[in-house]
């Protein structure tokens, strides 16, 4: 391609007017609203549309999931949310979003370097959109995680401010940077933790330590010991349903059992041609052994998610790669927009944007079923050092500081994609940004409560099934 040398420079005062440009269109007040729904609007049928291509067998386990709180039923009500934003004035700023920006889809992974990092750590509903969409569905998880922990109305919204305050603030630094140092950084854990040292009690130390612990002890050398049973001198997976069923568990007749064998081994060699010939060589070393399917999280619970037992050199070698199904993004389906990539292409493609240091296994492919509809899917470790912070575990003085790490966190995912200059000048440096958002999350908070209340009403109804059968 020719240079243009007539083109216009690359300027950061034309991003910076950009920015500032989009607050007469969409003040930063009005991101407040919350706006109303139509009386027609029934939170259990969009719950329940989702379920239609999900295993039917599972489907009584995510709502026992969801109910289990209003801050597990917010993790599993993404479309919920996404319905209301799509409805909303939007600023025009789009980037790649998350899509699903809670508190517990923040967490703590091995780089491809082997050093630990924070970062988000799910992209399953990733999509281009409106900045704010992130932003909102992030502070209104602290709102109403806060709320689920018995805090104080002030400290609710003291714990939101602090989270919106630096992902501001962060979107300020980063616009400041030049575009390599924004792509290079990363959130070291070692370096996070010595960073915030003088904010965190001793009590809060201790926590923190416990997470990195138990994240640099969750490797395939410790899920083998956990999730596999020696039977007649070979490994299998255990048997542990409905969390933990082995492909030979889930059909009773052999030819399905041998198709869905089958499966496994095909999606494994579809999707090597996903990644770069190194992945490929490495992947190529570890020998297929087992494949279960293995329920995860609580708005995934009833997709089709698998993992796969693979060898090395010998059993004291193992790998697990986690097969999960991809679907529509429920911010395109609330805005009523067709990706141009297939649901597993788009994961991969949002989480190598978003992520500073993405599951070097991270690929994907499509795969048609025994029972012929083809289907999605990305793969990636299942078990590489990571770990999640219980949110049940944070205080009013630790909650603050954990908001405050994961707005930087949503910034710099935002950032990646090269709208830093723009985004931190449409937030500007006053806290009015901060100020609205804070009043959007506590308004959603009790949004949430409402459809919470809803699902509850609609199991009491039978309406809905939510009495999980462990003995599938």
């Amino acid at each position: 391609m020719p240079l243009e040398h007539d083109a216009p420079l690359p300027s950061t005062e034309t991003a910076r007017l950009r920015g500032k440009g989009a607050r007469e269109f969409h003040p930063r007040t009005s991101l407040a609203d919350l706006v109303d729904r139509s009386p027609e609007f029934d939170p259990v049928a969009i719950l329940r549309e989702q379920d239609e291509d999900r295993v039917q067998e599972l489907i009584p386990l995510r709502y026992e999931r969801m109910l289990e709180s209003p801050f597990t039923f917010f993790r599993g009500s993404a479309i919920l949310q996404a319905h209301d934003l799509a409805r909303s004035p939007s600023t025009g700023i789009d980037v790649q979003l998350c899509g699903d920006a809670h508190l517990s889809n923040f967490g703590i992974f091995s780089s491809p370097e082997r050093r630990l990092v924070f970062d988000v750590n799910d992209f399953d509903e990733t999509a281009p959109g409106p900045f704010e969409w992130d932003v909102k569905r992030f502070a209104a998880s602290v709102a109403i995680a806060a709320q689920h922990l018995g805090h104080t109305p002030q400290q609710q919204e003291r714990a939101v401010l602090e989270g919106v305050k630096s992902y501001r603030t962060s979107m300020g630094q980063f616009a400041s940077e030049p575009t390599l140092a924004i792509w290079y950084a990363a959130a070291d854990v070692d370096s996070l933790v010595t960073q915030l040292r003088d904010f965190f009690p001793a009590s809060a130390l201790e926590k923190v330590s416990n997470v990195v612990s138990r994240a640099k002890r969750k490797d395939a050398t410790r899920a083998f010991e956990k999730l596999v049973d020696i039977v007649d001198g070979r490994p299998r997976i255990a048997y542990d349903p409905p969390i933990l069923v082995p492909i030979d568990r889930l059909f009773t007749g052999e030819e399905e059992r041998v198709s869905l064998s089958d499966f496994l081994t095909a999606v494994v060699a579809g999707y090597a041609t996903s990644l770069g010939s190194d992945r490929q060589s490495l992947l190529s070393q570890f020998t297929p052994i087992d494949g279960a399917r293995k329920v995860v999280g609580v708005g995934s619970v009833g997709t089709r998610c698998f993992i796969l037992l693979m060898l090395g050199k010998d059993t004291n070698d193992p790998f697990f790669l986690q097969i999960k199904e991809a679907g529509p993004s429920v911010i395109d389906e609330a805005r009523g927009i067709v990706s141009p990539f297939t649901p597993g292409d788009r994961v991969v493609r949002g989480q190598r944007l978003m992520q500073a240091t993405p599951d070097m296994f991270l690929g994907h492919y499509p795969f048609v079923g025994v029972d012929g509809v083809t289907r999605h899917f990305y793969m990636r470790q299942l078990h590489d050092n990571k770990a999640s912070i219980v949110i049940e575990n944070l205080d009013a003085t630790t909650l603050p500081i954990y908001a405050r790490v994961c707005g930087w966190t949503l910034a710099h995912a935002h950032a990646r994609g090269g709208k830093s200059v723009e985004l931190a000048s449409y937030m500007g440096k006053s806290d009015k940004f901060d100020h609205a958002i804070v009043s959007y999350a506590l308004s959603y908070e009790s949004r949430n409560l409402s459809d919470f209340a809803a699902l509850t009403r609609a199991v009491k109804d039978g309406r809905v099934d939510s009495s999980a059968n462990t003995s599938l």
